[in-house]
């Protein structure tokens, strides 16, 4: 067996590497000329760890991440914090609580694995042009004119992805009226602001946030309304100021302003071509689903596939079944509702839902019950 996988973000490389360790041939093509080394995804969800140990590489996730054993939902007005405690879920999981690890870290681990298999190939500069595909083939043309030819096609080329565009699958949904501006900063806001989490999403009236801890810095997400580009990129120092005043401006590192879409496509196989991770649905980052569920995409195909190799059996149609329902109903659902939450500018609903999360939080069998969800874990076994 042959599989072509397009896109070698982390989707498309841990495919390509659960895949080439059961000695199936894989080509990964990329569009760009190198790994992505923007700060990307960086939230592990639970079970998205326990597969990161089958395959040998959740060692040195732990190694090089942070470890959060609790996250919050903070009201910027009141003070008060609902804190989830993920120790509740020891015995659902190897790995009861989140880690930050940045998505370009994972992604050289991931490549480097795959360079120790002469099977597994890895193309940059590679864009996808058109697809083809018989009964029996499918096959790739790049833009510099280079063919491909494999048994089988994974596109997980992203939001934009060619493979989606060349398989003619439609990508409806809708894209949120503000965009998502991330700064990121070396002030360690822990030492300043009462009991911080590393994973804090903080609900206010007139600008909610974000506030994530990575290894050496802190991210910080706003929502931004319809300034320019420049206005928005120059208003870093204000927001920052607002979320902890000191005299000083504050340093930061990095400045990334995007559009958010909650899109899913209308189906996610065209005969031997397939979808994965953003190309095949799209999400807002409030809750880290986004590539937890992308990752969970590509296993489960990949396992289908490793099956289909070993025994013949083909469970190749059980693929969409399964997880294009956790992207509409799950992942796409719970993200909007965490958005929600954040923006509520009403301040009597916003206190009714900010008690709500705290009497969740404080009552230890209500509380797994909301983790067994903001984990992914529910959506793993209902599939299953």
């Amino acid at each position: 067996m042959k599989v072509i996988i397009s896109g070698a973000g982390p989707v498309g490389l841990t495919t390509a590497l659960a895949l080439a360790r059961e000695g199936i041939a894989v080509t990964v093509l990329e569009r760009a000329a190198e790994l992505a080394t923007d700060l990307r995804a960086s939230t592990w969800h639970p079970p998205t760890l326990d597969m990161m140990g089958e395959l040998g590489l959740v060692d040195e996730i732990l190694r090089d991440g942070l470890i959060a054993r609790t996250f919050q939902v903070r009201d910027r007005q009141t003070g008060a914090i609902a804190e989830f405690d993920m120790g509740l879920l020891k015995g659902e999981t190897d790995h009861p609580y989140r880690v930050q690890y940045e998505q370009f870290r994972f992604t050289q681990l991931v490549a480097s694995r795959l360079a120790a298999f002469p099977h597994a190939t890895l193309v940059f500069n590679a864009k996808v042009a058109s697809v083809s595909q018989d009964p029996q083939h499918i096959r790739v043309t790049t833009e510099d004119g280079t063919v491909h030819e494999a048994d089988w096609l994974i596109g997980s080329d992203g939001a934009y992805s060619s493979v989606r565009s060349a398989l003619g699958i439609e990508f409806p949904g809708l894209t949120f009226p503000e965009r998502f501006f991330v700064v990121s900063t070396p002030f360690p806001f822990e030492d300043h602001l009462n009991r911080l989490s590393y994973v804090n999403y903080v609900a206010d009236i007139d600008e909610w946030c974000v506030l994530l801890k990575v290894p050496g810095l802190w991210r910080c997400l706003f929502p931004t309304s319809e300034e320019s580009d420049e206005e928005v990129l120059a208003s870093g120092e204000r927001r920052l100021q607002g979320v902890f005043p000191k005299a000083e401006p504050y340093e930061t590192r990095h400045k990334t302003l995007y559009r958010v879409h909650q899109r899913v496509a209308e189906t996610y196989r065209k005969g031997r071509g397939f979808l994965a991770g953003d190309a095949a649905h799209l999400n807002n980052p409030i809750g880290g689903m986004g590539m937890n569920g992308g990752l969970h995409d590509g296993l489960n195909l990949a396992g289908k596939l490793i099956e289909l190799n070993r025994t013949g059996a083909d469970r190749l149609a059980e693929y969409e079944p399964e997880r294009r329902p956790v992207a509409v109903e799950h992942i796409n659902a719970t993200t909007a509702r965490n958005r929600e939450v954040l923006a509520e500018r009403d301040p009597v609903a916003r206190k009714r839902k900010q008690d709500e999360l705290c009497r969740t939080a404080e009552d230890p069998v209500a509380a797994k019950a909301y983790l067994m969800k903001s984990s992914m874990i529910n959506t793993l076994r209902r599939a299953a």
